[in-house]
């Protein structure tokens, strides 16, 4: 009998039981959270958590064909991050200011949503000056958005040009957990190496463990992979602020399922395959997206999906993730497939072992 993701799970333990956040508190050493990359991406460790057997394994990230056969899909969520983060002066102070770009609203008028820190100083009608001989000029047109701002770039050339300013004057939105200077290699490290469709502020960590070499071997086995876009945003990032989780509120993210990859799940499922999510993005797009008869089907829109135990996962039956912060969206998630019980086992065992956590840590595979 095949078995979804929700048979694999210790769900009856939870199902009465709303999770708090203070549940998903755990300790962390501060120098278990990665600062670079490995050196190669497909050489991460690799802990193998087994829901069904409690077992865990400890392995590297190349292991991961021996947990593949033929008929296989990998769900990769192939976002592009862009170079989101500014930095500027407020005009007649000159007091130095950064800025996250979110969302683009309008096209012609060069609007965005941003962050903008320190925020506190920043009001409606102030303009902002980014690069040398004020390159870029923005003027800040809303104060209250619950994203933070709302910015009106000044432009007078073509959008084309505006672009290509904008994001020359870009870096790497590296977290700021990652507490060290950008590096030059960043733009490339902090990105799949199958990103195609830009949109994101952070980089959706799991797919950064594939290398061409490693996936290429997954396909001589018979594997295949269905591609999806979601852009994660910062609200990731951002702390829950209520003890209560069914009182969360998550930012909504702009996503989209083709039908060739609805087909390339439906069909895997169909053959008792194993459908590997890659990273929490990928769950929650392919979850977003499932009729109530298990299959998934096209979607084109915005997601505000918010996954924490207890929850029936109906697509995925197996999951590549990172070790994720404590209290995170992120960490709630794998928790609500992984089991929560198993989860803070596995992590346990993760700081004991010396880890590395968060977007350039170490990967876990849940099967």
């Amino acid at each position: 009998m095949y078995l979804c993701a929700s048979s694999l799970q210790p769900r009856h333990i939870y199902n009465h039981i709303t999770m708090k956040l203070s549940q998903f508190k755990f300790n962390l050493p501060s120098d278990l959270i990665a600062l670079y990359p490995p050196a190669n991406r497909d050489e991460a460790r690799l802990m193998v958590v087994d829901r069904r057997t409690g077992k865990i394994e400890h392995r590297v990230f190349t292991d991961l064909v021996d947990y593949v056969k033929d008929g296989d899909v990998f769900v990769i969520n192939n976002t592009k991050v862009f170079p989101a983060k500014l930095n500027g002066e407020k005009e007649k102070t000159g007091a130095k200011i950064e800025v996250l770009l979110l969302r683009e609203l309008n096209h012609e008028s060069r609007l965005w949503d941003v962050l903008v820190d320190p925020a506190r100083k920043i009001r409606i009608g102030n303009k902002l000056y980014f690069g040398e001989g004020d390159e870029l000029v923005a003027e800040v047109i809303d104060n209250t958005t619950s994203r933070g701002r709302t910015l009106r770039f000044l432009f007078d050339g073509t959008y084309d040009e505006f672009k290509k300013t904008l994001f020359g004057l870009g870096h790497t939105p590296l977290p700021k957990e990652i507490k060290r200077d950008e590096m030059p290699e960043d733009a490339d490290n902090f990105q799949t190496i199958y990103a195609k469709v830009e949109g994101a502020v952070s980089a959706p960590t799991a797919g950064m463990h594939f290398s061409k070499i490693l996936m290429k071997r997954l396909e001589i086995i018979g594997a295949s992979f269905a591609e999806l876009t979601l852009h994660p945003g910062i609200g990731n990032f951002r702390d829950i602020e209520v003890e209560d989780l069914t009182k969360h509120k998550p930012d909504s993210e702009e996503m989209e399922i083709t039908q060739e990859c609805c087909d390339l799940v439906n069909e895997a499922n169909q053959r008792h395959n194993t459908v590997f999510a890659v990273g929490t993005t990928s769950m929650k797009a392919l979850e977003t997206a499932v009729t109530i008869s298990s299959k998934v089907k096209p979607f084109k829109g915005w997601t505000n999906k918010f996954i924490f135990p207890p929850y029936n996962f109906t697509v995925a039956n197996a999951m590549i993730t990172n070790f994720h912060l404590p209290k995170s969206p992120m960490m709630m998630e794998v928790a609500a497939f992984c089991g929560y019980d198993l989860l803070m086992k596995a992590y346990k065992e993760a700081v004991a072992e010396k880890y590395h956590f968060f977007t350039y840590g170490d990967a876990m595979l849940i099967i």
